[in-house]
């Protein structure tokens, strides 16, 4: 065999799987058809959240009284945000090829097929490998709506460099829909939100959705649930949404442009003839395997997958551990997520309506922002810190809504993992005046 390893897409799962195994002496071949880095990089989390840091900027000075700060002609250049935007992104890049040609991966731009399961060719060449990984990762999803070509999607924002609108109605109230919107919001964007079900956030507890539309309506951000989009049309350049409301009722929303965002799907398209099991990705074991042996998937592309960066990083490396003989370093069972809205939100472990419908024994413990010294000298927006426990007082999971809470879920993703009691989590000391704080005075 030429390769040990043959790596399609240079994602965050297949960058990290690439330098673990070239590391651990593999022979090891990456392939990658655009840009390292893949969607997170170039066309989700890092441009979102340095679009999110120079909103949140320019809103804390606008907010600069508060605090006792006079600030006078106050105003921004949406090109220079994004001009920064793609500098992180290009820094970030550099360092993922340099690390890579430090661990002496070789690299292949271009787009790779997958022949069979000890070949893939590429740009007109044939690759040997004895073992494949695909991280393939994921594209927008675009759903069946009359008049969907004329909105554009979280790529046109975050990878190009698209003027911000003055208006914009945003199909989807998931992670990406309220980041985009929470972001724009603070750079003067009139948002609307379009979410099919009863909440924001559907995939969370409930109470996070509600909490978020809470501070959407102060932020005078309009959230339209439990609505169906039947038609996009565009007309003298504004677009229009046509929806029937929670009544069923139909109703027309206009702004000058709309963005779908109603989620990823498993980028397949060059995987489809090769043999594997695909069911909305390709179908894998719990630790990668598919139905192909010596191929493995990780990442988006997997079937079933939470579409996060870290799980993809995860998964990468504990499929290289199984290469090299070793057991899986990372437990896969317990995600932290995060939601870079202000204030952020962040969830790992069980929520409370997933205890239920588990017919668990729990109960919860709730700590409110508006007691945390930290949180009014911040002057962030009331929200909570909420502990799920079981009926042996072992923590099972929690749920953040207050500032820095994509940093403090860590903690609590230890707690989770280790199975720690609110007991033993209580007996470490945190330091004072902190957000982390709550933590301990909820434990306590």
């Amino acid at each position: 065999m030429n390769y040990d390893v043959a790596i399609i897409g240079g994602g965050p799962g297949g960058y990290t799987a690439a330098n673990k195994a070239a590391a651990s002496g593999l022979k090891t071949i990456l392939f990658e058809r655009n840009k390292l880095g893949g969607t997170c990089l170039n066309r989700g989390c890092i441009p979102m959240k340095s679009l999110i840091s120079s909103a949140e900027t320019f809103k804390k000075m606008k907010e600069a009284e508060i605090y006792g700060i006079h600030c006078s002609s106050i105003g921004y250049v949406y090109a220079d945000i994004l001009k920064r935007k793609n500098e992180v992104t290009d820094t970030l890049r550099e360092g993922i090829q340099k690390s890579l040609q430090k661990n002496k991966v070789e690299i292949v731009f271009g787009e790779a097929k997958l022949l069979n399961a000890h070949h893939v060719s590429c740009e007109g060449n044939e690759y040997e490998a004895e073992n494949i990984i695909l991280a393939t990762g994921s594209v927008v999803a675009k759903p069946p709506i009359e008049g969907i070509e004329f909105c554009i999607t979280s790529d046109d924002i975050l990878e190009g460099n698209h003027p911000l609108p003055e208006s914009l109605v945003i199909i989807g109230g998931g992670v990406i829909g309220v980041e985009i919107a929470d972001a724009l919001s603070s750079l003067g964007c009139k948002i609307t939100i379009i979410e099919m079900f009863d909440h924001l956030l559907p995939n969370l507890d409930k109470e996070l959705g509600q909490r978020l539309a809470m501070f959407f309506k102060k932020k005078e951000i309009e959230v339209i649930c439990s609505a169906q989009v039947r038609k996009i049309s565009s007309e003298d350049q504004m677009k229009q949404v046509t929806y029937t409301d929670k009544k069923g009722e139909e109703q027309c929303i206009s702004a000058r442009q709309v963005l779908i965002v109603t989620g990823r799907k498993a980028n397949v398209s060059l995987l489809e003839d090769a043999g594997l099991e695909i069911n909305r990705g390709i179908v894998a074991d719990e630790n990668g395997r598919t139905n192909i042996p010596n191929i493995y998937v990780i990442g988006d592309a997997r079937s079933g997958n939470i579409q996060l960066a870290h799980v993809a990083e995860a998964q990468g490396e504990n499929v290289v551990d199984l290469l090299l003989g070793k057991e899986p370093s990372h437990d896969p069972s317990v995600i932290p997520s995060g939601i870079y809205t202000e204030p952020e939100i962040a969830a790992v472990g069980i929520s409370e309506q997933q205890a239920k419908d588990a017919g668990i024994s729990y109960a919860t413990r709730k700590y409110l922002t508006g007691a945390n010294g930290k949180s009014l000298i911040e002057n962030s927006e009331s929200g909570f810190v909420k502990l799920i426990v079981d009926e042996n007082e072992t923590i099972i999971g929690g749920q953040l809504v207050c500032m820095h809470a994509t940093e403090l879920i860590a903690e609590l993703a230890i707690a989770v993992q280790k199975k720690m009691t609110i007991s033993q989590f209580a007996e470490v000391v945190h330091p004072h005046p902190t957000i982390s704080e709550m933590l301990w005075d909820v434990a306590k």
